[in-house]
């Protein structure tokens, strides 16, 4: 049981890896006042592969701890927690833990951007295979625009090329247009691409260069700060609980050098980890 406690506490991000940190920029950039807590359990992932009980299991757990630490708002920021925990953890673990906290997900802001952007409502996700396989996106979709078809395309290399610093090598060209063609096969009046998992706004370019003219590509961490300072903006009582301190910290279940080097990457700058254990 969480203690009930209204104290201001930082803004928790957690991903499954490295991904979430894509979000975490974005967020920071637009929102630098609050003071962040960065979790990623890198120990045990990816995640995308796992089955929905395994990933619900994975991810209260670290809801639980980044409110042990303090956290009255946490971002999912990985698509495949969004898709497989959050509805979970939203109506059957908050009423317990401590119903005045909030978990929020990628998903459901990049859904009702997707709607602004879309011409022939024809559109793409890319996503690793649980999100995919999950058909979150198609649910979501359908609930706030159900005119509009959807198309999935799981693309198993990417997360690997980005974790493994070959986002620039000749190995990620090759998998970018395989993954590229097969959606764009499934439907010639695809004109939105959802870049449906936060590890591939690293791999932004390549999709740019082999993305055919006339389609717009998608990323999700803009969209996901600018829905927090929406959704900020309107719940004062929650702004309120929010620390300002303009500090962040990370978290991960993995060895602490490792995560620094890679978080880096994503980052841009110098990161030093405490390493946990869930």
């Amino acid at each position: 049981m969480i203690s009930n406690t209204s104290t201001p506490g930082p803004i928790g991000v957690f991903d499954s890896g490295f991904g979430g940190l894509s979000v975490l920029r974005e967020i920071r950039r637009a929102l630098p006042q609050y003071d962040y807590l960065f979790l990623g359990d890198n120990a045990r992932a990816p995640y995308g592969s796992r089955s929905f009980d395994l990933v619900y299991t994975f991810t209260l757990q670290a809801v639980r701890h980044l409110f042990d630490q303090g956290c009255q708002l946490v971002i999912l920021a990985c698509n495949t927690a969004s898709a497989k925990a959050l509805r979970t953890i939203q109506q059957h673990d908050l009423p317990v833990l401590d119903p005045n906290r909030r978990v929020l997900g990628v998903i459901r802001p990049t859904v009702e951007k997707v709607g602004d952007i879309t011409h022939t409502g024809h559109v793409g996700i890319f996503g690793t295979p649980g999100t995919i396989q999950s058909q979150s996106y198609n649910i979501e979709i359908s609930k706030l625009h159900p005119s509009f078809k959807v198309y999935g395309q799981a693309c198993p290399m990417w997360v690997p090329l980005v974790e493994n610093q070959e986002s620039n090598g000749p190995g990620a060209d090759y998998f970018v247009q395989k993954y590229i063609n097969a959606l764009l096969s499934q439907s010639s009046k695809i004109d939105s691409v959802i870049l449906g998992c936060t590890h591939y706004p690293l791999l932004l370019g390549k999709i740019e260069q082999y993305m055919p003219a006339g389609i717009t590509v998608i990323p999700q961490g803009a969209i996901v700060a600018d829905s927090l300072a929406y959704y900020l903006h309107r719940h004062p009582e929650m702004e309120q609980r929010c620390r300002r301190g303009g500090t962040c910290r990370f978290l991960t279940t993995e060895d602490s050098e490792k995560f620094d080097s890679l978080a880096g990457v994503f980052l841009g700058e110098t990161v030093s980890a405490e390493k946990i254990t869930l």
